[in-house]
């Protein structure tokens, strides 16, 4: 019984992950710019923030996020963070070469780049206020806390499962693909980095004035 829902919340992770967004875009790119460890380390750095967020729910402190303040800071600094990152991609996409491509960076700026990227990202909030937040209550109210962190690891772990596909596959497109591929790659990347900063943007205004 507990094999299988720990196999079904690890599946939970990969469907959380999965979908198209900002975390996936930016993670894409990096790894087609610096390479795999950047990527992975990226993916890392979001699942830091994931198991921040985590910790939160289940401390009850997350409900903080509710006030129209934070939620309204949260829009502002994901707007900038989105724009400036997919801004700076299609205008940076000219420097990728078939033997020159950007790996000098420290594994660390990717890791801090995906921790902040996910945490100021309110579509991850939106997740662990709601998702999360009904696993917790069902786990809390029908098992122990023993079932709680397992549960909640089987989570985790598949997000990171995710991450390390999508750390591969931009491994493989750096690798193999022509340069024109990889800044057509990397310039779709971009704009869907700036589309989502914009809607952020937007969501800011509309939390501001309506």
């Amino acid at each position: 019984m507990i094999t299988s829902a720990f196999l079904g919340y690890i599946l939970l992770g990969v469907s959380i992950a999965a979908p198209i967004g900002p975390l996936n875009a930016a993670q894409l790119n990096i790894g087609i710019r610096r390479g795999f460890f950047h990527s992975w380390f990226f993916g890392l750095g979001a699942v830091l923030a994931d198991l921040l967020y985590m910790l939160l729910v289940y401390l009850g402190v997350v409900h903080l996020l509710d006030a129209p303040f934070i939620q309204t800071f949260l829009w502002s600094f994901g707007f900038f963070v989105l724009s400036y990152t997919g801004i700076e991609s299609i205008l940076s996409t000219g420097q990728i070469k078939e033997t020159e491509l950007d790996h000098k960076e420290p594994l660390g700026k990717s890791l801090m780049s995906g921790f902040w990227l996910s945490l100021f990202n309110p579509m991850s909030i939106l997740f662990w206020l709601g998702i999360y937040g009904s696993v917790l209550a069902k786990e809390t109210s029908s098992g122990s806390v023993l079932h709680v962190v397992i549960f909640s690891s089987a989570i985790i772990l598949g997000i990171f499962i995710w991450d390390l596909l999508v750390a591969t596959m931009s491994s493989f497109f750096r690798r193999y693909l022509s340069p024109a591929l990889l800044k057509t790659i990397s310039v779709i990347s971009g704009l869907s980095l700036l589309v989502f900063g914009l809607y952020f943007g937007f969501q800011a205004v509309k939390a501001l004035f309506f």
